[in-house]
C-alpha cells in the first residue's frame, strides 16, 4: 500500500488532535493551545502542550514531540500503517486500495484473528469448567491471584486430541492449521496442538491474540510449548506482554526484559507492569529495535546461572552495532538460582528494584566478560584483551557511540593495567592508617603542616610567597589563616614569630593554628630551628611539585582521544606512566620529610 505524502497531510488536518490527546490525557485550554501531565513520564506540574493550529503535541520536561500518527505510535503503540488506518477511520477518509494479492492476505489475516480469538475465549472456559481443576490448582500454586489470570486471559487446554477442532469447526481445518492450533499428520486427522496445559495467550501490540505458550500441567515435556511461526506470529519479532508493558514502559520511562512468561507474569502482579520475555529464543534485533521504540535504555533481567549469564553476552553482542547516541542496554544479574518470579514472591518488589538500582551499563558487561577470559598475567595477555575490546567498539555502527566505546574501552584497560598500580601513591585521594583509631587525609595535613610551620618561621613564607599564594587548598578554613600570614608578610617583611602569632590571635584564627595531637604530622617545628627551616622549605617544594605534576597528570588525560592509534595510546601510556612513576618517587620524599611512614603523628 503506498500512501501519499498528501494523503497524510490531508488525515493530519481533519485529526483534531486536542480531541485525539484528550481520549487519555485530561487537558485543559491554555491561550491558543491544551495543557496537561505529560503521559510520556510522571509529572505533578503540566508541562505538555497540544497545539491544533500547528498540529503537535510537546512536552517541555521530557520533550516527546510528534502529531498525530507520532500519537497514535508512541503512545497507543501501534504500528504506523494499524494508526494511519484508524485515524483514517475517524477522519471519514478512504484508505488507497491495497493491490489484490494484499487485499486477500488482509482478509486471510482477519480470518485467523478471529479464530485465535474464538480459541482464547475457549480456553478460558475450560479453566473455570469441570476438567480445569488440576489447571486452577498449577495456577494457584504459582501464586496466581484470580485477578491476575483474568488480567492474562489465562486457560485451559484439555488433554485431548479433538475438543478444540470441534470446537472451532466452523473455520476449517485448513485455517486452524495455519493459525497453529492444529496439527497435521499425512494421512492422519488433524489434531489439537495444545493438550493438557495451562494456556497463556501471547498478543501483539494492539491486544490481539497471535499465538499461545503453553505450560504443561503435572509432568511431561516440553515444559512450555509455544505456538509455530504463523501469518499472525512471528517468533523472532514478538515479545510476549508488549500490549501491557508498552504504555507503562513509556509512562515509567523503563521496561524489563526477563527470561519467561512466568517471570512478565509476577512482575506484573507485584506492581511492575514495564516487563517483557522473549519467546524461547534469544533476544532478536527485531526485538531490540521493539525495545528502543519503548525506551531510550532497556533493562535486561538474565538470572544469574551460567546459561543466564550466556543469554546476557548474546544480548550484549548482538545490540553492540545497533547502539546509537543515547541509546544502549543496561543488565540486572539475578541471585544464581533465583528468577524474578522467584525473587518477588520470596521478598517483594522492592528487592527486585533493589537489584535494578545496581544495574551495569552495557560497555562494563562486554569489558568484564573478555576480562575474565583473558590471561592478564601475562603481558601478551593484556595486549589480547586491549586488542579484542577495541575489535568489539569497531562493531558499533554509529560514528560517534563507536569513538566513545574505543574511548572507555581503554579508559577500563588502562584503569586495571596502566597507571593504576598499588605501589603508586595519590595523596590528594589516599587515606592512609596509622595505628591510631581514625584516618587522615595526608594531602590536607601536609597543607595544614605547612601552615603552622610557616607561622613559627614567617621568614620561610617570605622567600616562599609565590609558592604558597599559589597552592590550591581544598578545605575552605585553612583558606583565612593562609591569607592573613600572607597580608601579615607583605607588609612587614622582617616579621617575627611572635607578632606574626598576635596577628593571628586577633584574627581568631588561634584555635584553627594550634596543633592537633591527635590528626597532625609530626614535624620537628620546636627542635633545631635550621632543621626545621629546611624541613619547611622542602615542604613548600613538596607541594608545589605535586600540584605541578598532578595538573601535568590532567593535562596527559585530556589529550586521550578516540580516534588515536595503538602506536600512539601506547606513547601516551608510557608518558603517562613515567608521570606516576615521578609521582611516587615525589611522595616517598615527602614521606621522609615526615620523619616516615610507621610515625607520622604526634605522640
Amino acid at each position: 500500500m503506498s500512501l501519499s505524502p498528501a494523503f497524510l497531510d490531508e488525515l493530519r488536518a481533519r485529526t483534531s488532535l486536542s480531541a485525539l490527546v484528550g481520549k487519555t490525557v485530561k487537558l485543559t485550554k491554555a491561550g491558543r493551545e491544551h495543557k496537561g501531565c505529560c503521559p510520556f513520564h510522571n509529572e505533578k506540574t503540566p508541562s505538555f502542550y497540544v497545539n491544533d493550529e500547528k498540529g503537535f503535541y510537546h512536552c517541555f520536561g521530557c520533550s516527546a514531540h510528534g502529531d498525530a500518527i507520532r500519537w497514535m505510535t508512541d503512545q497507543r503503540g501501534l504500528p504506523f500503517i494499524d494508526a494511519v488506518k484508524e485515524l483514517a477511520a475517524a477522519a471519514g477518509m478512504e484508505m488507497p486500495a491495497p493491490d489484490p494479492r494484499a487485499a486477500q492476505k488482509a482478509e486471510r489475516q482477519k480470518g485467523l484473528h478471529d479464530a485465535m480469538a474464538e480459541a482464547q475465549a475457549w480456553f478460558v472456559a475450560q479453566l473455570s469448567g469441570i476438567s480445569g481443576g488440576e489447571a486452577r490448582a498449577l495456577a494457584e500454586r504459582r501464586g496466581l491471584s484470580a485477578r491476575t489470570v483474568r488480567d492474562f486471559g489465562i486457560g485451559f487446554a484439555p488433554d485431548a486430541r479433538g475438543k478444540l477442532r470441534a470446537a472451532l469447526k466452523e473455520y476449517g481445518d485448513p485455517a486452524l492449521i495455519e493459525a497453529g492450533l492444529l496439527i497435521s499428520v499425512e494421512g492422519k486427522e488433524p489434531y489439537d496442538r495444545f493438550r493438557g496445559r495451562l494456556m497463556i495467550p501471547i498478543r501483539d501490540q494492539r491486544g490481539r491474540v497471535i499465538a499461545f505458550g503453553g505450560r504443561v500441567i503435572g509432568d511431561g515435556e516440553p515444559k512450555y510449548l509455544n505456538s509455530p511461526d504463523t501469518p499472525l506470529f512471528d517468533k523472532g519479532r514478538t515479545l510476549y506482554n508488549i500490549d501491557r508493558a508498552a504504555p507503562a514502559a513509556r509512562k515509567a520511562n523503563r521496561v524489563f526484559v526477563v527470561e519467561g512468561y512466568m517471570d512478565v507474569i509476577a512482575l506484573a502482579q507485584a506492581g511492575i507492569a514495564e516487563a517483557v520475555a522473549p519467546l524461547g529464543t534469544a533476544l532478536t534485533e527485531h526485538q531490540l529495535e521493539r525495545l528502543w521504540r519503548m525506551v531510550d535504555v532497556p533493562t535486561l533481567c538474565f538470572d544469574g546461572d551460567g546459561a543466564g549469564q550466556k543469554a546476557a553476552i548474546r544480548a550484549a553482542h548482538r545490540a553492540l552495532p545497533m547502539l546509537a547516541p543515547g541509546r544502549s542496554l543496561a543488565f540486572v544479574t539475578l541471585p544464581d538460582g533465583q528468577d524474578p518470579d522467584d525473587l518477588v514472591k520470596a521478598k517483594g518488589a522492592g528487592a527486585f528494584e533493589a537489584l535494578v538500582r545496581e544495574a551495569r551499563p552495557l560497555i562494563s558487561v562486554l569489558y568484564e566478560s573478555e576480562r575474565a577470559s583473558a590471561a592478564t598475567e601475562t603481558p601478551e595477555g593484556r595486549a589480547g584483551l586491549r586488542q579484542t575490546v577495541l575489535q568489539l567498539a569497531e562493531k558499533v555502527e554509529s560514528d560517534l557511540v563507536q569513538s566513545e566505546y574505543r574511548r572507555s574501552f581503554n579508559d577500563l584497560f588502562f584503569e586495571d593495567f596502566g597507571w593504576k598500580r598499588s605501589e603508586r601513591r595519590a595523596i590528594g585521594t589516599a587515606v592512609v592508617a596509622t595505628g591510631m583509631r581514625s584516618k587522615i587525609n595526608l594531602h590536607n595535613s601536609y597543607i595544614r603542616s605547612a601552615l603552622y610551620g610557616l607561622a613559627r618561621y614567617p621568614a620561610v613564607l617570605s622567600v616562599t610567597l609565590d609558592h604558597v599564594a599559589a597552592l590550591q587548598i581544598a578545605e575552605q578554613h585553612m583558606l583565612p589563616w593562609r591569607e592573613t600570614m600572607i597580608e601579615a608578610v607583605i607588609k612587614r617583611p622582617d616579621l617575627d614569630a611572635d607578632a606574626l602569632q598576635s596577628i593571628l590571635a586577633a584574627s581568631k584564627l588561634k584555635p584553627e593554628t594550634r596543633r592537633d595531637l591527635q590528626t597532625d604530622l609530626r614535624f620537628p617545628w620546636d627542635g633545631d630551628p635550621a632543621a626545621s627551616i629546611r624541613t619547611l622549605g622542602g615542604i613548600i617544594e613538596f607541594l608545589h611539585e605535586e600540584q605541578e605534576l598532578l595538573a601535568e597528570i590532567d593535562d596527559v588525560r585530556r589529550i586521550v582521544k578516540s580516534d588515536m592509534s595503538n602506536a600512539e595510546y601506547l606513547a601516551l601510556d608510557q608518558r603517562r606512566t613515567a608521570l606516576y612513576a615521578q609521582k611516587a618517587a615525589l611522595y616517598e620524599r615527602g614521606f621522609e620529610l615526615g620523619g616516615g611512614e610507621s610515625d607520622w603523628r604526634l605522640n
